[in-house]
Protein backbone atom coordinates (compact mmCIF):
# COMPACT_ATOMS: atom_id res chain seq x y z
CA UNK A 1 0.00 0.00 0.00
CA UNK A 2 1.47 3.61 -0.67
CA UNK A 3 2.23 5.32 2.03
CA UNK A 4 1.70 9.13 2.89
CA UNK A 5 5.01 11.66 3.63
CA UNK A 6 3.75 11.70 6.56
CA UNK A 7 4.10 7.75 7.25
CA UNK A 8 0.30 7.24 7.06
CA UNK A 9 -0.68 4.66 4.87
CA UNK A 10 -2.88 5.96 2.13
CA UNK A 11 -5.88 4.62 0.40
CA UNK A 12 -6.62 5.00 -3.35
CA UNK A 13 -10.11 6.00 -4.02
CA UNK A 14 -12.18 3.14 -5.71
CA UNK A 15 -13.87 3.78 -9.33
CA UNK A 16 -16.88 5.24 -9.58
CA UNK A 17 -19.25 2.56 -11.55
CA UNK A 18 -19.60 5.32 -14.04
CA UNK A 19 -15.82 4.99 -14.75
CA UNK A 20 -15.51 1.36 -14.39
CA UNK A 21 -18.67 1.72 -17.56
CA UNK A 22 -16.27 3.86 -19.57
CA UNK A 23 -13.08 1.85 -18.95
CA UNK A 24 -14.90 -1.26 -19.78
CA UNK A 25 -16.60 0.14 -23.14
CA UNK A 26 -13.10 1.99 -24.10
CA UNK A 27 -11.69 -1.64 -23.76
CA UNK A 28 -14.69 -3.18 -25.69
CA UNK A 29 -14.22 -0.93 -28.71
CA UNK A 30 -10.38 -1.42 -28.77
CA UNK A 31 -11.02 -5.29 -28.85
CA UNK A 32 -14.07 -5.11 -31.17
CA UNK A 33 -14.13 -2.71 -33.23
CA UNK A 34 -17.12 -1.43 -32.41
CA UNK A 35 -18.38 1.72 -34.71
CA UNK A 36 -18.18 5.22 -33.51
CA UNK A 37 -15.69 4.62 -30.86
CA UNK A 38 -11.69 4.32 -31.00
CA UNK A 39 -12.47 0.88 -32.20
CA UNK A 40 -13.47 2.42 -35.71
CA UNK A 41 -10.12 2.34 -36.46
CA UNK A 42 -10.34 -0.84 -38.01
CA UNK A 43 -11.87 1.19 -41.05
CA UNK A 44 -8.57 1.97 -43.28
CA UNK A 45 -6.56 -1.06 -42.69
CA UNK A 46 -7.63 -2.45 -46.32
CA UNK A 47 -5.60 0.15 -49.10
CA UNK A 48 -7.50 2.62 -51.09
CA UNK A 49 -8.66 0.95 -54.63
CA UNK A 50 -5.63 0.61 -56.96
CA UNK A 51 -7.67 0.25 -60.12
CA UNK A 52 -11.43 2.28 -59.17
CA UNK A 53 -11.76 2.61 -63.29
CA UNK A 54 -12.36 -1.19 -63.63
CA UNK A 55 -14.83 -1.44 -61.07
CA UNK A 56 -18.49 -0.87 -62.15
CA UNK A 57 -21.77 -1.96 -61.37
CA UNK A 58 -21.50 -5.61 -62.54
CA UNK A 59 -17.85 -6.00 -62.92
CA UNK A 60 -17.50 -8.67 -60.32
CA UNK A 61 -20.80 -10.30 -60.51
CA UNK A 62 -19.90 -10.84 -64.41
CA UNK A 63 -16.44 -12.23 -63.15
CA UNK A 64 -18.05 -14.56 -59.99
CA UNK A 65 -21.36 -15.43 -62.03
CA UNK A 66 -21.29 -15.13 -65.24
CA UNK A 67 -22.26 -13.11 -68.06
CA UNK A 68 -24.70 -15.82 -70.28
CA UNK A 69 -25.05 -14.30 -73.91
CA UNK A 70 -28.44 -13.58 -75.52
CA UNK A 71 -31.20 -11.20 -75.29
CA UNK A 72 -33.58 -10.40 -72.42
CA UNK A 73 -37.22 -11.06 -73.69
CA UNK A 74 -38.88 -8.22 -75.35
CA UNK A 75 -39.77 -5.06 -72.83
CA UNK A 76 -43.65 -5.09 -71.89
CA UNK A 77 -45.79 -1.74 -71.80
CA UNK A 78 -44.76 -1.57 -67.80
CA UNK A 79 -41.54 -0.98 -68.50
CA UNK A 80 -38.40 1.02 -69.36
CA UNK A 81 -35.22 0.59 -70.77
CA UNK A 82 -31.75 1.94 -69.33
CA UNK A 83 -27.80 1.88 -69.04
CA UNK A 84 -25.49 2.59 -66.54
CA UNK A 85 -21.66 3.72 -67.14
CA UNK A 86 -18.56 4.18 -65.49
CA UNK A 87 -15.42 5.73 -67.06
CA UNK A 88 -14.19 2.43 -68.37
CA UNK A 89 -17.21 3.76 -71.24
CA UNK A 90 -15.45 7.07 -71.68
CA UNK A 91 -17.50 9.42 -73.70
CA UNK A 92 -20.68 8.31 -74.06
CA UNK A 93 -22.91 9.04 -77.45
CA UNK A 94 -26.22 9.78 -75.30
CA UNK A 95 -28.25 11.04 -78.08
CA UNK A 96 -27.70 7.32 -79.98
CA UNK A 97 -29.07 5.49 -76.60
CA UNK A 98 -31.65 8.16 -76.84
CA UNK A 99 -32.68 7.24 -80.36
CA UNK A 100 -32.36 3.34 -79.68
CA UNK A 101 -35.22 3.69 -77.03
CA UNK A 102 -32.89 4.20 -73.79
CA UNK A 103 -34.94 6.61 -71.04
CA UNK A 104 -32.40 6.31 -68.00
CA UNK A 105 -29.27 6.02 -66.88
CA UNK A 106 -26.78 5.14 -63.79
CA UNK A 107 -23.65 6.79 -63.70
CA UNK A 108 -20.63 5.85 -60.88
CA UNK A 109 -19.95 8.89 -59.04
CA UNK A 110 -17.00 7.15 -56.78
CA UNK A 111 -15.51 4.36 -54.98
CA UNK A 112 -14.15 4.53 -51.54
CA UNK A 113 -13.24 7.91 -50.14
CA UNK A 114 -10.79 8.58 -52.96
CA UNK A 115 -12.42 8.31 -56.48
CA UNK A 116 -14.47 10.49 -58.75
CA UNK A 117 -15.06 9.49 -62.19
CA UNK A 118 -13.39 11.46 -64.19
CA UNK A 119 -16.06 11.36 -67.06
CA UNK A 120 -18.76 12.16 -64.57
CA UNK A 121 -19.60 15.05 -66.00
CA UNK A 122 -20.28 13.89 -69.57
CA UNK A 123 -21.92 11.20 -68.49
CA UNK A 124 -24.31 12.88 -66.16
CA UNK A 125 -24.91 15.49 -67.62
CA UNK A 126 -25.13 14.27 -70.94
CA UNK A 127 -27.73 11.51 -70.43
CA UNK A 128 -29.64 14.64 -68.76
CA UNK A 129 -29.47 16.86 -71.35
CA UNK A 130 -30.95 14.46 -73.89
CA UNK A 131 -33.93 14.20 -72.44
CA UNK A 132 -33.22 11.01 -70.04
CA UNK A 133 -33.98 10.45 -66.32
CA UNK A 134 -30.36 10.00 -64.45
CA UNK A 135 -29.02 9.20 -61.30
CA UNK A 136 -25.18 8.09 -59.90
CA UNK A 137 -24.50 5.14 -57.90
CA UNK A 138 -21.00 4.68 -55.66
CA UNK A 139 -18.84 1.18 -56.06
CA UNK A 140 -18.56 0.30 -52.00
CA UNK A 141 -15.85 -0.36 -50.26
CA UNK A 142 -16.39 -1.23 -46.97
CA UNK A 143 -13.07 -2.34 -45.98
CA UNK A 144 -11.44 1.23 -46.37
CA UNK A 145 -13.80 3.51 -44.73
CA UNK A 146 -17.16 3.61 -42.78
CA UNK A 147 -20.28 3.75 -44.51
CA UNK A 148 -20.96 7.17 -43.14
CA UNK A 149 -17.43 8.47 -45.10
CA UNK A 150 -17.94 6.93 -47.81
CA UNK A 151 -21.56 8.21 -48.28
CA UNK A 152 -20.75 11.89 -47.30
CA UNK A 153 -18.14 11.28 -50.15
CA UNK A 154 -20.77 10.39 -52.83
CA UNK A 155 -22.86 13.08 -51.90
CA UNK A 156 -20.08 15.70 -51.87
CA UNK A 157 -19.52 14.15 -55.47
CA UNK A 158 -22.21 14.05 -57.53
CA UNK A 159 -24.59 11.46 -55.88
CA UNK A 160 -26.74 14.48 -54.25
CA UNK A 161 -30.35 14.23 -55.17
CA UNK A 162 -32.76 17.37 -56.44
CA UNK A 163 -36.54 17.48 -57.15
CA UNK A 164 -36.70 18.28 -60.86
CA UNK A 165 -38.20 15.10 -62.10
CA UNK A 166 -35.42 13.67 -63.90
CA UNK A 167 -32.91 12.37 -61.18
CA UNK A 168 -33.11 9.16 -59.38
CA UNK A 169 -31.84 8.52 -55.86
CA UNK A 170 -28.65 7.37 -55.45
CA UNK A 171 -27.54 3.91 -55.90
CA UNK A 172 -24.84 1.48 -53.39
CA UNK A 173 -23.34 -1.04 -55.29
CA UNK A 174 -22.53 -4.03 -52.95
CA UNK A 175 -20.59 -6.66 -54.93
CA UNK A 176 -17.81 -9.01 -54.75
CA UNK A 177 -14.52 -7.32 -53.75
CA UNK A 178 -12.42 -6.73 -56.38
CA UNK A 179 -9.07 -6.64 -54.29
CA UNK A 180 -9.28 -9.33 -51.88
CA UNK A 181 -11.82 -11.17 -49.50
CA UNK A 182 -15.37 -11.61 -51.37
CA UNK A 183 -17.37 -9.67 -48.29
CA UNK A 184 -14.47 -7.46 -47.07
CA UNK A 185 -13.23 -9.00 -44.66
CA UNK A 186 -16.31 -8.50 -42.47
CA UNK A 187 -18.94 -10.92 -40.69
CA UNK A 188 -22.54 -10.59 -42.05
CA UNK A 189 -23.56 -8.22 -39.23
CA UNK A 190 -20.63 -5.73 -40.25
CA UNK A 191 -21.64 -6.02 -43.52
CA UNK A 192 -25.12 -5.10 -42.64
CA UNK A 193 -23.81 -2.43 -39.77
CA UNK A 194 -22.03 -0.70 -42.58
CA UNK A 195 -24.86 -0.43 -45.04
CA UNK A 196 -26.90 0.83 -42.42
CA UNK A 197 -24.67 3.61 -42.03
CA UNK A 198 -24.34 4.27 -45.18
CA UNK A 199 -28.22 5.01 -45.92
CA UNK A 200 -28.83 6.86 -42.67
CA UNK A 201 -26.08 9.67 -43.85
CA UNK A 202 -27.67 9.39 -47.16
CA UNK A 203 -31.17 10.12 -46.31
CA UNK A 204 -29.76 12.71 -43.95
CA UNK A 205 -27.82 14.69 -46.92
CA UNK A 206 -30.34 14.12 -49.31
CA UNK A 207 -34.00 13.36 -47.85
CA UNK A 208 -33.72 10.02 -50.30
CA UNK A 209 -33.51 6.28 -49.23
CA UNK A 210 -31.10 5.33 -51.35
CA UNK A 211 -31.50 2.20 -54.15
CA UNK A 212 -29.29 -0.99 -53.43
CA UNK A 213 -27.76 -2.73 -56.06
CA UNK A 214 -26.73 -6.28 -55.32
CA UNK A 215 -26.97 -10.16 -56.84
CA UNK A 216 -28.80 -12.56 -54.66
CA UNK A 217 -25.72 -14.61 -54.57
CA UNK A 218 -23.87 -12.41 -53.22
CA UNK A 219 -26.48 -10.92 -50.51
CA UNK A 220 -26.77 -14.84 -49.76
CA UNK A 221 -22.78 -15.05 -48.96
CA UNK A 222 -22.34 -11.86 -47.20
CA UNK A 223 -25.31 -10.94 -45.16
CA UNK A 224 -26.86 -14.28 -44.49
CA UNK A 225 -29.48 -13.00 -46.86
CA UNK A 226 -30.45 -10.36 -44.29
CA UNK A 227 -34.28 -9.10 -44.97
CA UNK A 228 -34.28 -5.61 -43.39
CA UNK A 229 -33.60 -3.20 -46.39
CA UNK A 230 -36.31 -4.85 -48.35
CA UNK A 231 -39.38 -2.16 -46.93
CA UNK A 232 -37.03 0.95 -47.74
CA UNK A 233 -34.56 0.22 -50.27
CA UNK A 234 -35.40 -0.36 -54.10
CA UNK A 235 -33.44 -3.11 -55.60
CA UNK A 236 -31.38 -3.06 -58.51
CA UNK A 237 -30.33 -6.59 -59.17
CA UNK A 238 -28.00 -7.77 -61.98
CA UNK A 239 -28.85 -11.34 -63.58
CA UNK A 240 -27.72 -12.09 -67.30
CA UNK A 241 -30.19 -14.23 -67.89
CA UNK A 242 -33.90 -14.11 -69.56
CA UNK A 243 -35.24 -13.26 -66.08
CA UNK A 244 -34.53 -11.19 -62.98
CA UNK A 245 -34.15 -14.98 -61.10
CA UNK A 246 -34.61 -15.55 -56.71
CA UNK A 247 -34.80 -12.12 -55.09
CA UNK A 248 -32.30 -11.52 -51.73
CA UNK A 249 -34.63 -11.89 -48.88
CA UNK A 250 -37.41 -8.83 -48.08
CA UNK A 251 -37.90 -7.71 -51.52
CA UNK A 252 -40.98 -9.29 -53.49
CA UNK A 253 -40.49 -7.39 -56.58
CA UNK A 254 -37.10 -5.82 -58.12
CA UNK A 255 -37.13 -2.13 -59.22
CA UNK A 256 -34.54 -2.80 -61.82
CA UNK A 257 -33.23 -5.57 -63.78
CA UNK A 258 -29.48 -5.65 -64.95
CA UNK A 259 -30.20 -7.95 -67.87
CA UNK A 260 -26.99 -8.01 -69.86
CA UNK A 261 -23.24 -6.40 -69.63
CA UNK A 262 -23.08 -6.92 -73.39
CA UNK A 263 -25.26 -5.01 -75.41
CA UNK A 264 -24.81 -2.58 -78.05
CA UNK A 265 -22.85 1.22 -77.75
CA UNK A 266 -23.02 0.83 -73.80
CA UNK A 267 -23.11 -2.63 -72.37
CA UNK A 268 -24.62 -2.43 -69.30
CA UNK A 269 -28.56 -2.73 -70.02
CA UNK A 270 -31.09 -2.27 -67.80
CA UNK A 271 -34.39 -2.33 -67.38
CA UNK A 272 -37.26 -0.73 -64.82
CA UNK A 273 -39.76 -2.83 -63.72
CA UNK A 274 -42.82 0.00 -64.26
CA UNK A 275 -44.00 2.42 -66.77
CA UNK A 276 -42.41 5.48 -67.39
CA UNK A 277 -44.99 7.17 -65.02
CA UNK A 278 -43.58 4.97 -62.03
CA UNK A 279 -39.76 6.23 -62.94
CA UNK A 280 -40.82 9.36 -62.75
CA UNK A 281 -42.47 8.74 -59.47
CA UNK A 282 -39.21 7.07 -58.42
CA UNK A 283 -37.46 10.46 -59.48
CA UNK A 284 -40.02 12.60 -57.63
CA UNK A 285 -39.47 10.70 -54.43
Amino acid sequence: MPVHRSGRPTRRRPHSPAGLAVLFLAVAALLLGLPGTAGATAYGKAPEPTHPGQDWAGSQVAEHEGDAPGEAPPPTLASVEGVDVSSHNGNVPWQTLWNAGVRFAYVKATESTSYINPYFAQQYNGSYNVGMIRGAYHFATPDTSSGAAQADYFVDHGGGWSKDGRTLPGALDMEYNPYGSTCYGKSASGLISWMHDFFATYKSRTGRDAVIYTSTSWWKQCTGNYAGFGSVNPLWIPRYGTSAGELPAGWDFHTIWQYTSSGTTVGDRNRFNGTYERLQALANG
